[in-house]
């Protein structure tokens, strides 16, 4: 059973701060999703997929995955670059 750790990245349509900084430990699939012949919707027999956790830091998150002989890696989120710019820029 592996797992991995990650930071949620921000939602498109959220410009605030809300929930970001959340470590999430996510299973990863043990079988290809394949498509239900009755409603032609996408799904598995695997039950871990649905389980997601979340944690204060990375170390609560690595702490758990020991704790239980979950396999886990740490996904590090790159840093945020802010390209600063004025709005006279648009006319140069």
């Amino acid at each position: 059973m592996t797992a991995r750790i990650f930071q949620r990245p921000k939602n498109a349509m959220q410009s605030g701060k809300a929930r970001i900084d959340d470590w999430v430990l996510e299973f990863v699939p043990a079988e290809a999703k394949r498509p239900d012949p009755l409603m032609g919707w996408a799904g598995s027999g695997d039950m871990q997929q649905q389980v997601v956790l979340q944690f204060g830091s990375a170390d609560e998150a690595k702490a758990y995955a020991t704790r239980h002989g979950i396999e886990a890696r740490v996904a590090v989120t790159p840093p945020k670059r802010l390209k600063l710019q004025a709005y006279a820029d648009n006319f140069r």
